[in-house]
């Protein structure tokens, strides 16, 4: 009886710890995509992004990884800061979905500005990382 309580502990504590791995990589891939998309980095961006990725701004435009890359790495959408807020997650299997607002300030074209923007973004799990697969932004009330 003591062997089969303590079997159970284990499988139950190992699943918890691998479940909790996994919600940290996926939490860790969501702050490198914020963190590139204030730097610019073009590698960090490619890295990133899922190679069909399905990028969706508020105002109903699409753009594939090879435009949302080249959109923030040239500095035309130009995010000086980014602060997410409210994040939740949920993963099933190889893919996750987070949700979260977006508050920045920004300088496209060499003009300030600000976004308020709700966000739903669609991760996979590829081999140990997880890539951007959709982002669609909706405008905040």
């Amino acid at each position: 009886m003591k062997k089969i309580l303590f079997l159970s502990l284990f499988l139950f504590a190992s699943a918890t710890y691998a479940q909790d791995k996994k919600e940290q990589a996926l939490l860790n891939a969501v702050e490198k995509l914020k963190e590139a998309m204030v730097s610019g980095d073009r590698q960090a961006l490619e890295s990133i992004a899922d190679a069909d990725l399905n990028y969706g701004h508020s105002s109903g435009k699409v753009e594939d990884k090879e435009t949302f890359v080249a959109t923030i790495a040239s500095g035309k959408s130009d995010f000086v800061t980014i602060e997410l807020k409210n994040q939740t997650y949920k993963i099933t299997g190889k893919t996750a979905i987070v949700r979260h607002q977006l508050h920045a300030k920004t300088n496209d074209g060499g003009k300030p500005g600000e976004v308020h923007l709700g966000i739903m973004l669609v991760w996979i799990k590829q081999g140990k990382d997880w890539k951007l697969l959709a982002r669609q932004a909706y405008k905040l009330p």
